[in-house]
Order: C-alpha cells, then sequence, then structure tokens
C-alpha cells in the first residue's frame, strides 16, 4: 500500500486476522509481501521543511543535530528558535534582538560574524549574555551564542581578545591623537585625531577623528557634548580624557576642569573608563576655546602670541607673574620679554618658581634679557620656563623697571610618544 502524504505507512485491507480462527496464508503473505515492497520502494527526502519525508526529519527522527544553515543579514534582526545552529554574518551596523531563552531552549545555539559593522545583541527583557545587558560584537569579529534555558553564553573568544589588548606589560602611551580646532566650528569643537591610549591594565584606540563640543555636557559619540559637568566659563582649563567603553572597548573623550582623573564627574560617564589624560585646552575671555596649533611631544602654539605682561613695572623684589597656562598643573611656557629700565647695565630674570627667590644681575643669578646699557633703552630675551600649580612663574630685575612678555604657547606632557 501506499504512504500518505505525512508518510505513514497502512497495511493492505482485509489482512487482519480474527482471534480463534485460523490464519490464511494467503493473507499473512500478502501483509509480508506488501511489507518487503515498501521497504525496498525509494523515498525521496526533499532538502526543505521539517516532515517526516525531509532532511531535518529524518535527522530529527534519528536525533541528529539540526544541520547548520548560513545566511547574510545587512540589518536589525530579531532571532528565533527556527535559527538554532544558524551562522549570521552581518555586514553592517545591526542590532540582533533574542527571543526568550525559554523560548529557545537548553542547547539552542547560533554564531555571529561581523562583517561590516559591529553587532549589538540584545536579550529579552532582564535577560543577559555572559552575566551583561547586551554584547556588542564589532566589526571583524565572531562569537558563538549558546542557551541553557534561562540565560546565554559565549564561547569567550571575543572576552579573551578584549583581554588581551589590556596587558599590563608594555606600559602607558599616548600615539597620535593630536589635537585641534574643529574647522567648522573652532571656537567649541575641538577634533581628536586617530589615537591609541593605554595606561596600565587599560587599552582604547580610535581609527578615526573625534570630534567633541566643550560647550555641552557629555554625550556618547563624535559631533557630541564632552563636558562632564556645568557650563563652559572664561579662561579656563579643560583636560581632555580618553574613555573606554565597557561594553565594546570603543574610544570616546570627557573634558574636566580636573587635572586629576579622580576629580573627573562620571555621573554622566556610566559605561565608561577613564583610561588617561591626552590633552588640555584653554578657553579665553570669552569662554570660546583659544585657538592652537598641537605639535608633536604634547607641544602647544597659539594661533597667536598672548601678551601676559604690557609695560608692567618689575623690580628687584622678587614676584609671582601670572601666564595664560594650563591650572593646576606644572606646564613649561615658551616665553618672550622686552625689559626696559632707568638704570644702566640691567638686566631681568624669569624663572621656574620651583628654584625659590632669585636675584637678577651678572654678578648674581643672570638674567634672560640683554642687559640694558644706556638708560631707557629695551633688552629683549626668550626662554622655555616651568610654571608653579598655578600657572605662575617668577620675574626679578636687577633694578626698577618695566617689562613686556610674550607667550608662544606651552608644553603640557600628558605621555606622547611623537
Amino acid at each position: 500500500m501506499p504512504r500518505n502524504g505525512q508518510g505513514q505507512y497502512s497495511k493492505p485491507p482485509n489482512t487482519t486476522a480474527q482471534p480463534n480462527t485460523v490464519i490464511k496464508s494467503a493473507t499473512f503473505n500478502a501483509v509480508v509481501d506488501d511489507l518487503v515492497t515498501d521497504a525496498n520502494n525509494p523515498r525521496p527526502i526533499t532538502a526543505g521543511g521539517t516532515g517526516a519525508n525531509t532532511v531535518e526529519g529524518a535527522r530529527s527522527g534519528l536525533g541528529l543535530e539540526k544541520r547548520t544553515t548560513y545566511a547574510v543579514k545587512s540589518a536589525d534582526y530579531a532571532v528565533v528558535a527556527a535559527d538554532n545552529n544558524a551562522i549570521h554574518r552581518f555586514t553592517a551596523d545591526a542590532v540582533a534582538t533574542l527571543d526568550a531563552a525559554a523560548t529557545m531552549g537548553i542547547s539552542w545555539h547560533y554564531t555571529v560574524i561581523a562583517d561590516g559593522g559591529d553587532v549589538t545583541l540584545n536579550p529579552n527583557a532582564s535577560e543577559t549574555i555572559d552575566g551583561g545587558a547586551e554584547l556588542i560584537v564589532p566589526d571583524g569579529t565572531s562569537v558563538f551564542l549558546v542557551c541553557d534555558g534561562t540565560e546565554f553564553f559565549t564561547d569567550r573568544v571575543l572576552a579573551t581578545l578584549n583581554e588581551k589588548a589590556d596587558e599590563t606589560d608594555v606600559g602607558s602611551f599616548i600615539d597620535g591623537g593630536i589635537l585641534s580646532n574643529n574647522s567648522g566650528n573652532p571656537n567649541t569643537h575641538i577634533d581628536i585625531a586617530p589615537i591609541s591610549v593605554r595606561s596600565g591594565a587599560l587599552f582604547v584606540a580610535s581609527a578615526s577623528t573625534v570630534t567633541k563640543r566643550l560647550s555641552g555636557t557629555f554625550a556618547a559619540g563624535t559631533g557630541n557634548g564632552g563636558l562632564d559637568t556645568g557650563a563652559v566659563g572664561a579662561n579656563g582649563t579643560y583636560f581632555l580624557y580618553g574613555l573606554r567603553k565597557n561594553s565594546d572597548r570603543s574610544f570616546d573623550a570627557v573634558f574636566s576642569t580636573s587635572p586629576t582623573i579622580a576629580g573627573v564627574n562620571t555621573t554622566l560617564l556610566t559605561g565608561y573608563t577613564i583610561v588617561k589624560c591626552i590633552g588640555v585646552v584653554l578657553t579665553d575671555g570669552s569662554s570660546t576655546i583659544r585657538p592652537f596649533t598641537m605639535n608633536p611631544q604634547d607641544d602647544y602654539t597659539y594661533t597667536t602670541p598672548i601678551k601676559d605682561a604690557v609695560n608692567s613695572p618689575i623690580s628687584a623684589t622678587s614676584a609671582l607673574l601670572t601666564v595664560t597656562a594650563p591650572n593646576g598643573v606644572k606646564s613649561k611656557v615658551k616665553l618672550r620679554i622686552q625689559f626696559t629700565s632707568a638704570a644702566t647695565t640691567n638686566a631681568a630674570l624669569v624663572h621656574d618658581p620651583a628654584q625659590g627667590v632669585l636675584t637678577a644681575g651678572i654678578g648674581n643669578d643672570g638674567g634672560i634679557s640683554g642687559a640694558i646699557q644706556v638708560a631707557g633703552n629695551y633688552a629683549i630675551g626668550a626662554r622655555d620656563i616651568w610654571t608653579n600649580m598655578s600657572r605662575q612663574v617668577r620675574q626679578v630685575a636687577g633694578a626698577g623697571g618695566n617689562i613686556w612678555v610674550w607667550n608662544d604657547g606651552f608644553h603640557f606632557p600628558c605621555g606622547r610618544n611623537a
């Protein structure tokens, strides 16, 4: 007898034996012959579907694993139980939302290949992947996911790669990350060139330029606000810190008036770790970013020299002079001076406050300007000088006079290799 559409066999009619009766050979042989014929008949198994006459039906009936399936995805995708043992290659940024773990069931598994964009795996409701609320598979990597009926777990290969990047035996450095005024919004935005940053066990990098806005509070992503708290102020110092997003190790940055990581306000930085200070910007009296050029080795040059003293009195009594430089840290300012005095054979000395109180003059601690030989003449000089933590240097002359000070920039050592 032929099988039905579901592949079920039925014996020939009128072949059922009755109790307490003689079994006829013809009836018995009819059933046996029919079974033999059926067993020897080829029954094609189709590739698709899940019925008995299909590959999957046959595999299921034998207790075998569902065959691996492969598909390309280029947009967000809802992952379901039928995707068990599937391999999906995502060719663009996408979000893959997982159905409930209970629906997926124990031993359900799934492979994601990120090949053209980052893929964010989002579990259902409060369920987790490796204990986290989501898992980001960065472009160029892959992950194997398995379900225990309650939560999801990975093979930890991605985590191992991330941990490998955090090896502590290669030191602390900044490579690249040169800062500049943004060409479109130079007064409010700072561009951060491609950068690699390490500090101890933390490493983060960006292969593209990231722009942050000083005049707005922090929001993730390039072009968005970058201030940790409050509003930008006049004549301020804003230290720029490299951030690493905990979920995918991506780079971002935040401005803060704090010269130390410990002082950065982290209210808006949930999900991020501060890696290292990568630079500093200063504002002017109008609360806009002073235009500058950043050179290798953490050297900053103002686009226009700043006059920190104009015909300012100077005498034989040592005094502190405030210059335009980062506040709260020591930096080396690039100063040029011009000095005049009614006295002859006079010199001016500007120096690091850490040297204490010095005395100007050839018979004492010298000077940084040429000596006045004729009363009322001018002498000039230049020197790079370390400030104190309050952006001050010391000035003193052999006798009374007046001084002009031009500031060409400063060197603030964040730790760049180049």
